[in-house]
């Protein structure tokens, strides 16, 4: 490829930079601001700033990551869409199941390709967990715990917590957007989920306006009951998950990148390796649509399944009781 481009100015726009000049070396990679404002510093990886993507259209770009917040997605991916350049999204692919029809309906009608970036379904673990659950390694499956926290303003230390996305409502923040990873994995490997009960908590620990803190109990067509925790606030990062079955239990740390299965007769690791370079997961996720574009096989996230994340956090909100 000549000339790749990613929207936004934040901080997983400049890896996706980072990433495009590393498996294009010879190609040009544009920037575009995703609110039009003119960055201060040095852009990392990037060749070119453009101000609009009938620019990016203009400039002939053959693949668009956009990067910018979630509210933004449907109105920069869309045009880029109708003008036939491959597009991949990251998450959350919008805020509105409005802004999800209005992409899908574009797809279907001009048959570019498009991907959404959730990244965790390409960690090693992730990967082997999904074929021990499909052979059925722990028997029928009966519960699912998800618990995943972070001190939301260690996320990135070097900014104001309360200015990034993550803290702000009209950009698309709050525990349910920022760490819909949860929602989407546990879908992918064990859903679809129905939403029983949630709680959704602002604390006064942070000052938000956004929810801090989200407690979900649902129920998957398998009938697994599964309990999710989400929040901004655990001073050392958590991110866990176990399954209960019938013959067993499975350990998921996917900071550590580790397995662990659990029965009666023995505990064995099934995977570990802590030192993986996590950056390796959004170079898969371009490689592997890479391959899409190409039609080649390919394990890229398609929008319904995306869509189908939005639809759940809007369930998750109409029947939370909010404290």
């Amino acid at each position: 490829m000549n000339k790749v481009a990613v929207i936004g100015l934040g901080n997983i726009a400049s890896r996706h930079r980072s990433n495009l000049k590393h498996i294009f070396p010879n190609s040009k990679v544009l920037a575009m601001s995703a609110s039009g404002r003119l960055p201060t510093e040095q852009l990392n990886d990037c060749d070119q700033l453009v101000n609009s993507t009938n620019e990016l259209i203009a400039a002939k770009v053959e693949l668009v990551i956009v990067a910018s917040p979630a509210p933004y997605h449907s109105g920069h991916a869309i045009p880029l869409i109708e003008a036939g350049i491959p597009t991949l999204i990251e998450k959350p692919v919008t805020t509105t199941i409005e802004d999800s029809v209005a992409i899908q309906k574009a797809i279907d009608k001009y048959k570019t390709p498009v991907a959404i970036g959730y990244c965790l379904r390409y960690l090693p673990s992730a990967l082997k967990l999904k074929v021990v659950l499909e052979n059925n390694r722990i028997g029928v499956l009966y519960n699912a715990y998800i618990e995943t926290g972070q001190y939301l303003p260690d996320w990135r230390p070097n900014k104001n917590y309360l200015e990034c996305v993550s803290a702000n409502k009209s950009l698309g923040g709050g525990a349910l957007f920022e760490l819909s990873h949860e929602l989407d994995y546990v879908n992918w490997l064990i859903g679809p989920m129905r939403i029983e009960h949630s709680v959704l908590r602002s604390s006064q620990e942070l000052g938000l306006e956004v929810e801090d803190i989200v407690d979900i109990t649902a129920l998957t067509d398998r009938g697994v009951v599964t309990t999710i925790h989400l929040d901004f606030l655990q001073r050392k990062a958590r991110r866990y998950c176990s399954f209960v079955g019938s013959k067993g239990r499975i350990d998921w740390d996917l900071i550590q990148n580790k397995l662990v299965l659990i029965t009666k007769d023995q505990t064995k690791v099934l995977y570990h390796q802590p030192e993986w370079d996590k950056n390796r997961m959004y170079l898969s996720m371009i490689e592997d649509f890479i391959l899409m574009i190409r039609g080649e096989q390919n394990t890229c996230m398609n929008l319904d399944d995306a869509k189908s994340t939005v639809g759940l956090i809007h369930e998750i909100r109409h029947k939370a009781n909010s404290i």
